[in-house]
């Protein structure tokens, strides 16, 4: 009896050193907001699998009814003074875990569905990163309240930050440096997002509110959404001739595109009724029909025959870039339970889009909360793949000239110069202060996922904040923590001895 005292003693020891890297389930309420907490799995080992590295995956329940999906990846160099960068995927309604799979994740997922890749082009080679799914309804995200706009959606994930940052698992964080990293849609959410939540931390510092400050100390926006007069124009201009690939549509359709957003009532006097109506909810459907003929006679016209996120694909492609095989892995019940999932994945979720088109937000411009921020000397990095015409960097570009901020001008009298890696030109970028912009050859509409080691590149700067690039060499892009070695094998063994405990413990008990 005493040798099975002993045993028994032993495993809650070895599975006390094991937890931190064993796949736990965990419960956090918070003491600050209503009716939430953080429900989570540890170091579920599915797609990191570097040794020594965590990862915390599962739901910010910021309301009875609503639960908002998230999976954090432990940065694989100096987690402990790192900072923190959130990935939002746009739509609105489009699961971050295309970010996680297909873009800047720790690994991808191999043609069988099953096996994972690392990613040694990682955004988690030198930040901690987390991944969110929102609004409500997007990717894992479930709930039975409605998010129709971008405000709500502010406000929602404010409400996440602060069940986060609260709770013993991220509160760490609090006074680190703080990465807005977003694409496509993410033009709408992020500036909101910054807006909103640097106002609130107006209220925390005048005792107005209650809560914990949550600082943004820069932005990246990549291939995004800016403003759709702009953008729509752009569309005749790319489709005519894409620089650097040539005409992509013919003269016929060119001209057919030019008349629909010129004629009266055409798309652009629609959206100029849109834009002089403001954001009044009465004039809802007005901004609605108006991006809705803009996208029938301008945008589906442009993109005939090709793939819209990249333009060297065909649409009817029938081995599309990039793969989606991560689908079949989240749809895996296994890999369910494991991170802690409760619900069916959507890539991208109609009900949310549909929700958002209701509200008029499609045909609304998402530049002047970005110019704000601009002013202020905000950190913005504005970056588009040249091979995406959904976002064209033409439009990107004249959108961020075109923006009333202090050095719009500037800007657009500032000639793009190239960036090298190893002696070849991968991107070209201008710069006034601390506002960029870049062209990035070769990207399509999700950016990293074409152009990884670039992509890395961009963001070492940001994280970093060093200047703009200009001169590099490849990343070494690094796959393993800076733990000792001898750190990442007691863990690596521990890992190994997650399932034994298990099966141990099992054994002890029948006695």
């Amino acid at each position: 009896m005493q040798s099975w005292i002993l045993a028994a003693w032993f495993l809650a020891w070895l599975s006390f050193r094991a937890e931190s890297v064993c796949a736990s389930r965990h419960t956090f309420r918070s003491s600050t907001v209503a009716d939430s907490n953080l429900t989570y799995v540890r170091n579920s080992n599915i797609c990191e699998t570097t040794p020594g590295v965590g990862q915390i995956s599962g739901y910010i329940n910021i309301a009875s009814n609503a639960s908002m999906w998230f999976w954090f990846f432990e940065a694989r160099n100096s987690p402990e003074t790192a900072p923190l960068t959130l990935w939002l995927n746009g739509g609105p309604g489009c699961s971050a875990m295309i970010g996680v799979f297909q873009e800047n994740g720790p690994c991808t997922v191999e043609s069988d569905g099953s096996t994972t890749t690392l990613n040694p082009y990682s955004w988690n080679n030198i930040s901690n990163m987390i991944y969110i799914d929102q609004p409500i309804g997007a990717g894992f995200s479930h709930g039975t309240g409605t998010v129709n706009s971008t405000d709500d959606a502010a406000k929602m994930m404010w409400t996440a930050f602060q069940i986060l940052y609260e709770s013993p698992e991220f509160s760490a964080f609090q006074g680190r440096d703080l990465i807005f990293a977003t694409e496509s849609y993410g033009a709408h959410y992020a500036p909101v997002f910054i807006t909103y939540f640097n106002a609130q931390n107006a209220l925390i510092d005048s005792g107005q509110l209650t809560g914990q400050k949550i600082i943004f100390t820069s932005l990246m926006i990549s291939d995004g959404k800016h403003d759709p007069l702009i953008q729509y124009a752009s569309y005749i201009t790319f489709a005519a001739d894409a620089p650097g690939y040539g005409p992509l549509q013919d003269a016929s359709t060119i001209s057919n595109m030019t008349d629909a957003f010129s004629k009266k009532d055409g798309c652009r006097a629609q959206l100029e009724d849109c834009y002089a109506a403001g954001t009044t909810h009465a004039d809802d459907a007005l901004c609605s029909a108006a991006n809705n003929v803009c996208m029938q006679d301008v945008f589906y016209p442009a993109i005939r025959g090709r793939d819209s996120d990249d333009l060297r694909q065909a649409s009817d492609s029938t081995d599309p870039f990039p793969p989606t095989y991560y689908q079949t892995l989240l749809r895996s019940q296994s890999v369910l339970d494991a991170i802690g999932a409760t619900s069916t994945y959507d890539a991208c979720s109609a009900d949310v889009q549909t929700g958002f088109d209701s509200t008029g937000e499609f045909g609304r411009t998402a530049l002047p909360p970005l110019a704000a921020l601009a002013d202020a000397h905000f950190p913005i990095l504005i970056w588009v793949g040249d091979a995406d015409i959904k976002a064209n960097w033409l439009g990107v570009h004249e959108a961020m000239v075109s923006m009333s901020w202090y050095g719009n001008l500037t800007l657009n009298s500032t000639a793009l110069t190239n960036w090298t890696i190893d002696g070849t030109p991968v991107a070209s970028i201008k710069s006034v202060d601390s506002f960029t912009f870049s062209r990035v050859f070769g990207g399509g509409h999700n950016l990293p996922a074409y152009v990884p080691s670039t992509a890395l590149q961009f963001f070492s700067r940001v994280v970093y904040k060093g200047d703009p690039p200009s001169t590099t060499s490849s990343p070494s892009s690094p796959t393993t923590s800076s733990r000792s070695s001898a750190a990442r094998s007691v863990q690596s063994i521990a890992v190994w001895g997650c399932a034994l405990i298990a099966v141990l413990w099992t054994l002890v008990a029948s006695v």
